[in-house]
């Protein structure tokens, strides 16, 4: 069995914070290490993570890639699993994330989708099936391949060495997830499991200027992924890697059992 770190990048959130380290405690498979990134917290963040036993590693860089880039270095598992403060995992979470990491296709990233709550029932469906909805079908469309929610996802360690000095770590302008997933090597995959799923707050849409904010962002980090590898051209030199794949060991790893994930892409 692998061992796996939970990765949790915290500024300011205490409350939110207790509640994930809870959901993580009830687990059915129990965490290896879990490790929350201060990232400058000035309430009792710090706290409640020691409270509860978790490692917890210091950045003073503002910003989630840094935060969660402090955390995946600083971890032992040989699967790395991430979560925001505010993500609150279903009991099953990390059983499935290693049982969806030990199939024969061995995907290099295992992400799934959230639940919001929180906030109004309209303002809960636009967060699903508008903003999450929209980046799952647009940015995939662009990747060739399930994109990576920063929210609820899990990457092998071995893969982040590679990919350590590769994204834009050090960067609080841009999202960590879709950087991360941008720049994931040929022959790396993302499998998409509908059943991994976290409880998610709705608060990014207490009003349109967040909403606004989280959106331009989008746009920038598009920006900076678009100019330094073009998606046409990112397609092309990692679909050389599933070429010399044979179609046999394809449909191995393809394996369609029901499980509600996605294989390895083209």
């Amino acid at each position: 069995m692998s061992t796996i770190s939970v990765v949790i990048p915290c500024l300011d959130d205490a409350d939110y914070l207790a509640a994930c380290l809870e959901a993580l405690a009830k687990q059915h498979r129990r965490a290896d290490e879990v490790i929350v990134v201060d990232n400058g917290s000035t309430d009792a963040s710090v706290e409640v993570a020691l409270a509860a036993g978790a490692h917890v590693v210091h950045q003073p860089v503002r910003g989630i890639w840094p935060a969660t880039a402090a955390g995946f270095d600083a971890a032992s598992g040989d699967v790395l699993a991430r979560l925001d403060a505010d993500s609150v995992p279903a009991p099953d979470w990390l059983e499935r994330i290693e049982h969806r990491m030990s199939r024969r296709d061995k995907p290099t990233v295992v992400t799934g989708t959230g639940v919001f709550y929180g906030q109004t029932a309209p303002r809960r469906w636009i967060a699903r099936h508008l903003y999450l909805g929209g980046y799952f079908t647009v940015i995939g469309a662009l990747l060739g391949h399930p994109p990576i929610y920063g929210s609820n996802y899990a990457i092998r360690a071995d893969a982040w060495l590679v990919l350590r000095d590769i994204v834009h770590r050090d960067r609080s302008d841009l999202h960590d997830d879709l950087d991360l997933a941008w720049w994931l090597r040929p022959g790396m995959s993302v499998a998409y499991d509908r059943r991994l799923v976290v409880g998610v707050s709705a608060r990014p849409f207490d009003s349109l200027a967040e909403l606004r904010r989280r959106v331009r962002m989008a746009f920038h980090t598009l920006g900076v992924e678009w100019r330094a590898w073009p998606p046409l051209e990112r397609r092309a030199e990692r679909r050389v890697e599933v070429d010399l794949v044979s179609p046999a060991l394809l449909a191995e790893a393809a394996d369609p059992d029901g499980e509600g994930d996605e294989p390895l892409p083209a």
